[in-house]
C-alpha cells in the first residue's frame, strides 16, 4: 500500500504540552478490496530521535547510561504475567531528540557528550524503527559510537532539562547477559547490544 491508500478526512491538535497529541480521522483501502469506514486514532507527535551505544573497542566496554523514565513508572504488567513492574530507573542508551535542521549524525555526537562524557570517535549506522507505530509516529535511527571508555562514569545531564543520568561502564559479555535475563527492558538498548553481539568482531577489526 502507499499514500494513495490513505484518505486523511480531518486532522486535528487535541493537546499541546511536553508532546503533542493530533487526532486523525481516516479511511484506508483494505487488503480484500474497497474501504475501511471512517476511523478515528489518536497520534503522539514527539519527534524523531537518535540513540547511541557508546562501545570502546579496545576494552570491548559499552558506556551505559541510568535515569528515570516516567513511561516505566506508570507502567505495570497485566495480573496474567509473571512478573512486577519494572523500576522506573532504566538501563539506557545515549539518546536525543532530533530538532529542526539538524543531521542525526550532528545529534549522536552532541548527546554522547551531555549525557555520557564521551567524546564520539567514530559512528556506525546500525538501524532505523518506528518505536511504537499503533499510537505515535516516532522514528529512531540506531547508532553505535566508538569512545574511549577508560575515564566514563559520574552524573551527567543538562540541569534545564531536568536530567539526572548516572553513567557506569560495563564489559560487553555482561551487557549481554543482562539483555537475555531481562534486567535490559527496553527496545532500544535491547536492540543495539543484539547487534552488537552478532557483530562485534566485524566493529573490532574495522575500529582497532
Amino acid at each position: 500500500m502507499d499514500s494513495d491508500d490513505l484518505e486523511v478526512v480531518a486532522r486535528k491538535t487535541t493537546f499541546q504540552g511536553y508532546f503533542r497529541m493530533d487526532q486523525w480521522k481516516l479511511r484506508h483501502r483494505l487488503f480484500e478490496g474497497g474501504w475501511s469506514d471512517e476511523v478515528t486514532r489518536e497520534c503522539l507527535e514527539r519527534g524523531h530521535a537518535v540513540a547511541v551505544l557508546p562501545y570502546d573497542p579496545v576494552r570491548d566496554e559499552v558506556v551505559l547510561i541510568e535515569q528515570f523514565r516516567v513511561g516505566a513508572a506508570a507502567s505495570a504488567p497485566s495480573p496474567n504475567w509473571d512478573g512486577k513492574p519494572p523500576s522506573p530507573w532504566l538501563t539506557e542508551t545515549v539518546a536525543g531528540i532530533v530538532e529542526d535542521g539538524e543531521h542525526p549524525d550532528e545529534v549522536a555526537a552532541r548527546e554522547t557528550m551531555e549525557e555520557s562524557g564521551c567524546a564520539l570517535l567514530d559512528l556506525m549506522r546500525i538501524t532505523d524503527y518506528l518505536v511504537t507505530p499503533g499510537c505515535s509516529s516516532e522514528t529512531i535511527r540506531l547508532y553505535l559510537g566508538r569512545v574511549d571508555a577508560s575515564k566514563a562514569g559520574g552524573i551527567h545531564g543538562l540541569d534545564h532539562e531536568h536530567e539526572d543520568i548516572r553513567v557506569f561502564t560495563m564489559p560487553a559479555d555482561e551487557a549481554f547477559a543482562l539483555v537475555a535475563d531481562g534486567t535490559i527492558n527496553n527496545g532500544t538498548i535491547i536492540i543495539c547490544l543484539q547487534w552488537l553481539q552478532l557483530n562485534r568482531d566485524k566493529v573490532r577489526a574495522a575500529w582497532t
